[in-house]
């Protein structure tokens, strides 16, 4: 494709003629990777192409730079990773390339972990190719759906709600009793079964979480800038009154 093949000349001239690119390597580029990964989610949760179409450049650009440090090392190029990648999607995908059958995507999704066992470079255990460092509302649903993908899951969803009633009554019990540990290891248990329950009901709680994020920072910033058109600060404000205006915040999103 002459687009990527000019993505590729542009950036050998950059590694040999720009200071900052030829100065960098996998651990300075590392930090920076993470960021243009959250920004390019930011853009996809906000459903803005043009932005989505940016971020997308930027990640494509980490990948392509580690790919000539590679290269530069010896190690492997551009290419390697392209028909590595080509080498997984079709073995994963007998359903595909093969002669196995797989009807719904939970089947091709049961299918894909059960073939990552299989493979010689796959993971050792179950839950070994959760990345650990990954957000923790992430890994906990990743947890949760590898294990659903080898039967260790509710066979009724509603039953979810019996561990989140239980949950959240151990959790009030040990807050009653003031014990600090205690209250912090049964808080994560409650949100772990909430987790489970969004899984369960197909909801992503990392882009639910996302979006209450989102619409709290609007109608906070909409109470802030009506209570500075009124020339107060928040903080000699009464609860009832930033509530009022909190209020008007949620009736303006709904019209």
């Amino acid at each position: 494709m002459e687009a990527f093949g000019r993505l590729l000349d542009v950036l050998d001239n950059l590694r040999e003629k720009c200071p900052w690119d030829a100065k960098q390597t996998n651990e300075s580029l590392r930090p920076q990777t993470v960021e243009e990964v959250y920004e390019l989610c930011d853009a996809l949760l906000k459903d803005e192409p043009g932005e989505v179409c940016k971020e997308l450049g930027d990640v494509l650009l980490h990948v392509c730079f580690y790919a000539k440090i590679g290269s530069e090392k010896g190690r492997f190029d551009i290419a390697d990773v392209c028909n590595k990648l080509c080498d997984k999607l079709i073995f994963r995908h007998p359903h595909v390339y093969g002669d196995a059958a797989a009807a719904t995507a939970g089947e091709v999704v049961a299918n894909w972990e059960k073939i990552k066992q299989r493979e010689k470079d796959g993971n050792r255990t179950v839950l070994s190719g959760v990345p650990s460092a990954l957000p923790s509302v992430i890994k906990a649903y990743r947890i949760q759906d590898k294990a659903r993908n080898v039967g260790f899951d509710w066979e009724k969803r509603e039953e979810s709600w019996d561990k989140v009633r239980e949950e959240m009554g151990e959790l009030q019990a040990e807050l009653e009793r003031d014990d600090r540990e205690r209250s912090t290891d049964e808080f994560g248990d409650f949100l772990f079964s909430l987790i489970n329950v969004a899984r369960l009901y197909h909801i992503n709680p990392d882009n639910a979480l996302e979006r209450t994020n989102q619409k709290f920072i609007r109608r906070f910033n909409y109470v802030e800038a009506k209570a500075k058109e009124s020339g107060m600060e928040l903080q000699d404000m009464t609860l009832a009154q930033m509530d009022a205006l909190w209020n008007e915040a949620k009736e303006l999103e709904r019209k």
